[in-house]
C-alpha cells in the first residue's frame, strides 16, 4: 500500500463540536482527497438526501415540473433507487424541501430491516479510497437508533458490529471530536448560529427535533436540560463504540483544542 494513498477519514463528533472545519482542515492538508459533508451525494451516508424508488422519483419530477433540471442535476442512480441531494437545490418553495425530507431514511421513516439493510449494504459497496467524510459514521445512525427507534446501547453496539464487518478490508480512520463541556458547547454553538440580529436559527428546530421524538415522548423528557443530557449520552456511547467496535481505528482529539499538529501527526501517521 503506498502511504495515504488508500486511507480514507471520519470525521465524528456532537453537533458543533467542529467537525465540519476539521474536516475542511485535513482536505486542505490533502487536496488529492475528496470531502464529502453533510447533503452531497456520498458514497456511504444518505443525511439530508432523498432515497427514492422510480415511481416516487418520477412523481417528484411531475409535481415540481419548472424544477426539472435542478433536480436532475443533483440525482444519482444506484441500482433501482435514485438519490436526491434535495438540500442542495435552491428554491423559494418550502413544501419541495417538505416533501423530498419524507424519503429520507432516518427518523424511523423506514423500516429497521430495511434501514440496516440500507446503511450496510452501502457501506460493503463502497469501493472508493481518498475521502474525507463529515459525520458519516455515527450521528444520523446513532440518533435514529436513540430517539426514534428506542434502541438501548447494547443494541447500537450490536449494530456496529455488523457495520464493522460491511467495512472489513477498508483502511480508514475515525477521528472523533469530543467535547470537554456539552453544556457551554451548547451555548457556543446557539450563538454561531443566529442571524445577525441575534435570532437563534438552529437552536429552536434542534429542541422541536428533540421535543417531538419517540425516545422524549416515552420518557416524559422535554427541554435543554434534557438535550443536554442527551448528547452527554451519546457522546459516551460513540467513545464506546470507538473502544469496543473500532478499537484499531480510532482517534480521539478535544473538540476545538486540538492544534496544528494534531492534525499533522494524523495525516503523517497514514
Amino acid at each position: 500500500m503506498k502511504r495515504g494513498i488508500c486511507m480514507n477519514y471520519f470525521v465524528e463528533g456532537l453537533q458543533g463540536s467542529g467537525k465540519s472545519s476539521l474536516a475542511r482542515m485535513i482536505a486542505e492538508k490533502k487536496p488529492e482527497y475528496v470531502l464529502k459533508q453533510e447533503g452531497d451525494y456520498s458514497p456511504v451516508e444518505l443525511a439530508w438526501c432523498a432515497y427514492l424508488n422510480e415511481d416516487q422519483y418520477q412523481k417528484i419530477l411531475k409535481k415540481y415540473p419548472e424544477m426539472r433540471k435542478e433536480i436532475e442535476e443533483k440525482t444519482y442512480a444506484e441500482g433501482e433507487k435514485k438519490i436526491v441531494c434535495y438540500t442542495k437545490i435552491r428554491t423559494d418553495n418550502h413544501g419541495f424541501y417538505q416533501d423530498l425530507e419524507q424519503y429520507e431514511i432516518y427518523n424511523n421513516r423506514v423500516s429497521w430491516e430495511e434501514f440496516q439493510d440500507i446503511v450496510l449494504s452501502r457501506y460493503r459497496n463502497w469501493n472508493q479510497d481518498g475521502m474525507i467524510f463529515e459525520c458519516s459514521l455515527f450521528q444520523n445512525t446513532v440518533e435514529d437508533m436513540i430517539l426514534f427507534r428506542n434502541a438501548l446501547d447494547d443494541e447500537i453496539v450490536a449494530f456496529y458490529r455488523k457495520v464493522r464487518e460491511a467495512l472489513e478490508g477498508k483502511e480508514y480512520r475515525i477521528v472523533l471530536l469530543k467535547a470537554e463541556d456539552v453544556r457551554g458547547n451548547l451555548a457556543v454553538i446557539r450563538k454561531e448560529r443566529s442571524d445577525e440580529q441575534g435570532n437563534e436559527l438552529w437552536f429552536p428546530m434542534m429542541m422541536q427535533y428533540f421535543n417531538e421524538c419517540p425516545h422524549a415522548k416515552a420518557r416524559g423528557l422535554e427541554g435543554e436540560e434534557a438535550l443536554i443530557r442527551h448528547f452527554i449520552h451519546r457522546q459516551e456511547l460513540e467513545l464506546k463504540l470507538c473502544e469496543e467496535v473500532f478499537p484499531d481505528k480510532y482517534i480521539v482529539l478535544t473538540s476545538k483544542k486540538y492544534t496544528e499538529k494534531d492534525i499533522q501527526n494524523i495525516i503523517n501517521e497514514y
